[in-house]
């Protein structure tokens, strides 16, 4: 008779609870599908005495998820805590120092800690598996390690934060500043205690840093990603953008050049008729493309209980089947290092600017976007006050390099008022 897979589940937050549900409640399902029966042998929170509307009783308690992570009758080690340091990081690495695989939804602790946690596991032949630490429920890492496996990756994008995902299309509908959604989202308990890790992109970029070391075999490397928040895009943005034909998201780039490995996390201009232009509300979508497959679109929701469990489940299925694979695809120690290249690939961009009321204010602009390699593809003028006036420029196809040299020297004009908003346009 098989033998049961046996788990110790460290954190009963949203998560956690979700997957003993899941299990409580599809017990003879998964045991079906996988052909062995999955257990919960002990669990392990902060607090031992709060409600959390699951039944925990059947199971083991340890105060400290190091125990429960070494425990004889855990064979799994679910680490659902979260945090790339503390106990996430020390649980996890007793979990593996004593022969256990590990399953977790921690995409800080693995974009920091991965390489070295990674060499570990494999080292002792187990598995560390992550599906619920990139998208929530969307099987992005599964597409890339098995359905994928057979391509060169060329590109992966996607909006990976459903909280930005949020705020950018609550300001286009209500007509909002960034401000205040930011105050309703805060209040709806849509951002991070730190919600900085959201607005400001460091959360969607620990998952972009995941699936490029996947996708192009090469060591996480988090502090590559160029990175910036949506703290300032305004409505303004977001309205002459749809008057143009674009939305904005929080997009996330990854693509190997001849320079290196390209990884960005920024406001972008999508076409408002692609499928991450229509991408409303909380909801994540990475799209993948592949030298044979061409462009696969996945999309879903990025968090809550059920889709992040799922993933989870996921993962641990695979276990209880058998199938053992590589943490990042292919064994660790035969990840290269990633020369980081930024903004290699040229695009054009879209420039905000308030031009003051001057004789020959917009030739002066022009001049300086020539002089740097520049050209003007459109340009837009709008309502203007007694001093100045708002002008909207999308360029030809060009490199960041070339945008900064043009922006720094606007600087030294009299012709711009305040710092120029700069947005990339992408092409999906």
């Amino acid at each position: 008779m098989t033998q049961p897979l046996r788990l110790g589940i460290a954190g009963l937050g949203t998560v956690g609870v979700g997957v003993v549900r899941i299990i409580q409640k599809h017990a003879d399902l998964l045991e079906a599908r996988c052909g062995r029966r999955i257990v919960i042998s002990a669990v392990s929170a902060q607090s031992r005495t709060k409600n959390r509307d699951v039944d925990l009783s059947d199971y083991a308690w340890e105060d400290d998820p190091v125990k429960l992570a070494a425990r004889d009758d855990v064979d799994v080690y679910l680490e659902l805590m979260g945090g790339s340091e503390g106990p996430a990081k020390a649980s996890t690495e007793a979990g593996i120092a004593a022969g256990k695989d590990i399953v977790t939804a921690n995409k800080a602790l693995l974009a920091i800690h991965g390489q070295a946690l990674a060499e570990a596991a494999e080292a002792r032949d187990r598995v560390i598996r992550f599906e619920a630490a990139v998208a929530g429920g969307i099987p992005v890492v599964k597409s890339l390690t098995e359905g994928l496996a057979g391509n060169e990756i060329t590109r992966i994008m996607g909006v990976m934060n459903g909280s930005c995902n949020y705020i950018l299309t609550r300001m286009e509908d209500a007509g909002l500043s960034y401000e205040a959604v930011f105050d309703e989202a805060n209040q709806l308990g849509y951002l991070e205690a730190d919600p900085e890790l959201d607005v400001g992109g460091i959360d969607a970029a620990h998952k972009l840093a995941l699936l490029a070391s996947i996708a192009y075999g090469t060591k996480v490397n988090f502090d590559g990603v160029d990175l910036e928040g949506i703290g300032a895009v305004t409505i303004e943005d977001i309205h002459q953008a749809a008057d143009m034909g674009y939305k904005i998201k929080l997009l996330g780039v990854a693509q190997m050049t001849g320079r290196g490995l390209e990884q960005r996390m920024s406001p972008c201009l999508v076409p408002d008729t692609s499928p991450l232009g229509q991408l409303q509300g909380g909801t994540n979508m990475v799209v993948l493309e592949g030298d044979s497959v061409g462009q696969i679109v996945l999309r879903g929701a990025g968090a809550g209980e059920g889709p992040t469990a799922s993933a989870v489940m996921s993962d641990v299925m695979d276990i209880a089947r058998g199938l053992r694979l590589s943490t990042f695809g292919r064994p660790a120690i035969t990840l290269r290092e990633a020369r980081s290249a930024h903004s290699a690939i040229p695009a054009p961009y879209y420039l905000r600017m308030q031009l003051l009321d001057k004789p020959g204010a917009l030739g002066k602009v022009a001049k300086l976007l020539g002089e740097a390699g520049i050209s003007i593809d459109r340009m837009r003028q709008y309502g203007h006050n007694d001093t100045s006036a708002p002008v909207l420029i999308v360029t030809h196809k060009t490199t960041r390099t070339a945008l900064n040299e043009a922006l720094e020297a606007f600087e030294s004009t009299d012709v711009v008022e305040g710092t120029p908003v700069a947005i990339r346009i992408e092409a999906v």
